[in-house]
């Protein structure tokens, strides 16, 4: 596959963690997966029409040796993740076999959906250098403030441990869901030069969000 982009900035995190949590609350945690609109969910250069989507599958699956993505022309894989409403991502679980197919290195991007191969010259959001991980214990901790409002996600699976191909048994998001709701937009309307005589004048203090 001709025209990847390649800009490997900085901001690579080395950390992860396994988790003490039980298992089952960890389950519970890792759902995100069922947020996910799946008919919509791409993977470029996987080697089969539709394998990306089986490696997002319940916790209690995730050691499941039958689904699998493999890439195709190189060692790279492009996930766009596009969730039913807003998430705020807070880990990731990558999982794939002990050997040099097991990805080595993630780039994240939030909303940019459709996303190429061309656009991953562009700096990500977080990238993570991976360790081998087949039982997919190994949970890596994202920055949350980049990651609290995210209609879309993009996993760029950049480089793995050596070999022509990659292959990928099970992706894990941890976090939040909020469900998609239609935008309320509360106009005001503000009369030029009204008289005060004609109206109840109360102050109203401003409330602003800002969303980062």
């Amino acid at each position: 596959m001709s025209g990847h982009g390649h800009g490997h900035g900085g901001g690579h995190s080395h950390g992860c963690c396994e988790c003490e949590h039980e298992p089952a609350e960890r389950g519970v945690e890792y759902e995100l997966y069922r947020r996910i609109d799946i008919e919509k969910l791409q993977c470029l250069n996987e080697s089969r029409d539709g394998d990306g989507k089986l490696v997002f599958k319940p916790w209690d699956q995730r050691t499941d040796r039958t689904k699998s993505v493999e890439s195709d022309a190189d060692e790279e894989l492009l996930f766009n993740i596009p969730f039913t409403g807003s998430v705020k991502l807070k880990g990731i679980i990558i999982s794939g076999e002990d050997d040099e197919s097991h990805p080595a290195e993630i780039r994240l991007y939030k909303n940019i959906p459709q996303m190429s191969f061309d656009d991953t010259s562009r700096e990500p959001e977080q990238a993570f250098r991976l360790n081998r991980d087949p039982l997919a214990e190994l949970e890596y901790p994202t920055k949350i403030a980049r990651f609290s409002n995210v209609q879309h996600l993009s996993i760029h699976i950049s480089r793995n441990f050596g070999t022509e191909s990659t292959r990928v048994y099970y992706i894990g998001l941890r976090g939040e869901y909020t469900e998609a709701r239609r935008h309320e937009v509360t106009i005001c309307n503000y009369e030029a030069a009204a008289n005060p005589a004609d109206h109840k004048v109360e102050t109203i203090t401003p409330q602003t969000q800002f969303i980062s």
